[in-house]
């Protein structure tokens, strides 16, 4: 399967935010090679079949940053695009200490405060969106989890 065809299939997508204790939220500036190539947003990505939200907010902090997280709640949906795809927005505890960004899809980390985010000239939009409803803390309701086929 191509990537294109295997980009196409993909529908839905979690965004993970870690707040530290001073605040700031940690971002990122994508790399020069990936789909919105340098442009600073909440790390994340394409949810995998069989996956739930909860594991894909989990393997792509450790994919993307090295990082272990623990989510802790869904805060934000977002449905965009044509065919319709839907992005999840996940508060979570950030339980690393060090961040090792993979080169490949992270050009940078950056640590930043809801204004400093919303104002920066490279974000990605929907990032308002989804920083408001992280500083109201309300959960999202999400669909029923289905049984993975077997």
């Amino acid at each position: 399967m191509t990537q294109e065809t295997q980009q196409a299939e993909r529908t839905a997508g979690v965004v993970v935010a870690c707040r530290r204790g001073d605040g700031r939220w940690l971002l990122i500036r994508r790399s020069a090679t990936v789909r919105r190539p340098l442009q600073v947003c909440f790390p994340g990505g394409w949810i995998e079949a069989g996956e739930s939200q909860h594991d894909a907010a989990v393997r792509e902090m450790q994919e993307e940053l090295g990082a272990a997280v623990v989510p802790l709640r869904c805060v934000w949906q977002n449905t965009f695009g044509e065919p319709s795809r839907v992005l999840w927005g996940w508060l979570a505890e950030l339980t690393s200490s060090n961040l090792t960004p993979n080169q490949s899809e992270v050009h940078e980390i950056l640590w930043l405060t809801p204004d400093e985010a919303i104002r920066h000239p490279d974000v990605i939009p929907g990032t308002a969106a989804f920083l408001a409803a992280l500083c109201q803390e309300e959960p999202v309701k999400q669909p029923a989890p289905t049984s993975p086929s077997v």
